[in-house]
């Protein structure tokens, strides 16, 4: 096995690694800035490698990301280590730990990256898996930077996490990205949006159900619970459960079993659950619409996604992320001028990272030429200024004015709803508290009929 240690910081950590790990003799190679060719201190017999990064480990992490040895690596990782190189290292390596570490569990994880004689495509696939995980996790926001740093460690646990944040933020992309860096990545990640069934299905949904257990009960079904079997169970919206519901998913918590219905036979079930709700959890407890000790059973690992206007230094970074993926697919060269850049960032995106990416989407489709700018995001439904109405305004008459007004009101309140509910027709007629058909309506007045798609069974826009 071989050691790459960074010269600062690896010889408060040398007693920790000894002569042999596991039954593997260690042999030590000391990172200088200057060297070439890792594998050249590779043997034909070399199994793994242990990556000491340290404080000043940028060129050894950058140089790794470059030439990744033929062989797992894990990564050990300094604690005063700066957060995008946590990231960075993280995604490089195929496993990695927090020094300093105690003998014995390093050789454990070394135990669990080797698995078995030949497992090169675990390995591909172990570094597939985190490097997916983090392809999302875009932002130099400092305060975002520390919550993508800390996400190794919330995926290397196995603890219920609990992850909150507005509409569009991203919650799911995360808990996705826990799962890819976890060690349950190679098994299913099982979606269960918790607000999509009514309360007297959401037992046979999630637990299954045997054959006659209720009224066209033809046959077994399996449940979610089970398809997550050994992976992750997401329970999105948990907010929606009902009382009788979350009494239900207590039980499943607390003792990781659960029986189908009309089946006598408790089962036991390993998955890691990961839980998200866009509403205040401890403000529906103190309501009585959510059950206390559920709350704290969630609860074990919180995290929360601050929304984009808190991070507006983002909205740049994420426009041109966005733009550079969807526009190849499109086959086409695109990019933002810089007045859009800046007219990006002064708006406050109450769909959030959801909203930017359906606008940007829409720009890939609908601009003309190689460039978005300002006047494309208004005519794509970003909203104008309040300044921009005004002087637009400041000359006309006032039947015209107010015109002008009510119709820029209009498309920037339906674009935005449509942002923050992903285009979904329906539950944006229902926020807004008018009948679906006449949300359609306006819809089609503004030409917002590529930002709008259909809720399964819904009429057509009227």
């Amino acid at each position: 096995m071989l050691l790459v240690e960074d010269r600062e910081g690896a010889n408060a950590r040398r007693s920790e690694i000894g002569a042999t790990m596991g039954g593997l003799c260690v042999r030590r190679f000391a990172w200088t800035h200057a060297c070439t060719e890792i594998d050249a201190c590779c043997r034909p017999d070399t199994r793994a490698a242990i990556v000491d990064v340290g404080a000043s480990g940028a060129r050894l992490v950058e140089w790794l990301e470059a030439h990744r040895p033929g062989v797992p690596v894990l990564a050990l990782l300094s604690p005063d280590l700066a957060p995008e190189l946590v990231k960075r290292a993280a995604a490089m390596a195929d496993d990695f730990a927090m020094a300093p570490l105690r003998a014995r569990e390093l050789e454990l994880r070394m135990a669990r990256l080797l698995e078995l004689p030949g497992s090169a495509p675990k390995v591909i696939a172990r570094r597939l898996s985190r490097t997916l995980g983090m392809r999302n996790m875009v932002g130099e926001n400092p305060a975002f930077q520390r919550l993508v740093a800390s996400l190794p460690r919330v995926a290397a646990s196995d603890a219920t996490v609990l992850i909150t944040g507005e509409t569009g933020t991203g919650k799911e992309l995360y808990a996705r990205a826990i799962h890819h860096l976890g060690p349950r990545h190679d098994r299913s990640f099982v979606a269960v949006d918790c607000g999509a069934f009514p309360d007297h299905l959401m037992e046979s949904e999630l637990f299954g159900h045997a054959a006659g257990a209720f009224t066209d009960a033809r046959g077994e079904h399996r449940g979610l619970a089970r398809m997550a079997e050994g992976g992750v169970l997401f329970l999105d919206e948990v907010d929606g459960l009902s009382l009788a519901a979350q009494g239900k998913l207590l039980r499943f918590l607390q003792e990781r079993t659960f029986k189908p219905l009309g089946d006598e036979r408790a089962r036991q079930a390993d998955v890691r659950v990961i839980a998200a709700t866009n509403r205040d959890l401890p403000a529906l407890v103190k309501e009585h619409r959510f059950r206390a000790d559920l709350y704290f059973r969630f609860s074990v690992l919180p995290v929360h996604i601050m929304p984009l206007r808190e991070r507006r230094s983002d909205i740049p970074v994420l426009a041109r992320h966005f733009v550079e993926e969807h526009a190849p697919r499109a086959g086409r060269a695109l990019s933002f001028t810089d007045a859009a850049l800046e007219r990006l960032a002064a708006h406050d995106f109450p769909g959030n990272v959801r909203e930017l990416h359906n606008l940007v989407q829409r720009a890939v489709v609908m601009v003309d030429g190689d460039r978005i700018d300002v006047p494309d995001l208004v005519a794509l439904g970003l909203a104008a200024p309040a300044e921009a109405v005004v002087a637009a305004t400041s000359s006309a008459t006032f039947r015209l004015a107010k015109a002008r007004a009510v119709e820029t009101f209009e498309r920037d309140f339906v674009a935005r709803l449509l942002g923050k509910h992903g285009g979904n027709i329906t539950r944006a007629s229902r926020e807004a508290r008018t009948d679906r058909r006449a949300f359609g309506r306006l819809v089609k007045k503004h030409g917002l009929q590529r930002a709008a798609k259909e809720a399964p069974g819904a009429p057509g826009l009227g």
